[in-house]
């Protein structure tokens, strides 16, 4: 069997290469934009072995951030339940697992984009494709909201994550995690699902 020309053939160090192209190209042209196809070339490989290794784009995304967690299958968890407690219950959810051993991998993540553009510019595309997009899509009823209510939804997520778990910054760092719900759920609930007089309409 003839090998085409140009395409490394599968072995340990092709994984590795899939992943490095996968980080360049997601980090420039975005998750929507980036293709399997478009990183294979890049690591001059066959498109079949991205699959082989990886599967599906989505799976690629998450192997280039070492996610710790599956927002498929956790937000899926928080939408569960009355719309008008999906605040409360996605406040929760991300205090759960930032308060788990998978906050720790979250925290480098969050540190390094702090400092680095490339981090930086594939945490933006994770939480906006992986979490905001999955979890806005479900509870916001125009989507042409939806950009800006995820925004405002990540500005009170982020909000507690920065003070609690990167600066430490008491009362918040050891506060029970319900009470951080009780605070900052109504917030997102009314990002999520309130009229907003002066931003829409």
């Amino acid at each position: 069997m003839v090998r085409r020309s140009g395409r490394r053939p599968g072995n340990q160090d092709t994984r590795q290469s899939i992943l490095e192209a996968a980080r360049s190209t997601f980090a420039e042209k975005g998750y929507d934009n980036a293709s399997i196809r478009a990183i294979a070339a890049s690591a001059e490989v066959d498109p079949a072995l991205v699959h082989h290794y990886f599967g599906t784009k989505e799976k690629l995304f998450l192997a280039t951030m070492n996610a710790p967690i599956n927002p498929g299958e956790l937000i899926p968890q928080a939408l569960d339940g009355p719309r008008e407690q999906a605040g409360e219950r996605l406040v929760r959810m991300a205090l759960t697992v930032w308060d788990s051993p998978a906050g720790t991998a979250a925290l480098a993540v969050f540190r390094s984009a702090l400092s680095n553009e490339w981090t930086a510019r594939l945490l933006r595309e994770f939480v906006v494709t992986q979490i905001l997009r999955r979890a806005i899509g479900e509870l916001v009823t125009d989507p042409a909201e939806a950009p800006m209510r995820s925004a405002l939804v990540a500005t009170q997520i982020a909000g507690i994550l920065v003070p609690r778990y990167v600066l430490r910054i008491e009362p918040l760092a050891s506060a029970d995690p319900e009470i951080l719900v009780a605070a900052l759920g109504p917030n997102v609930q009314r990002f999520l699902a309130d009229p907003l007089p002066g931003v829409f309409g």
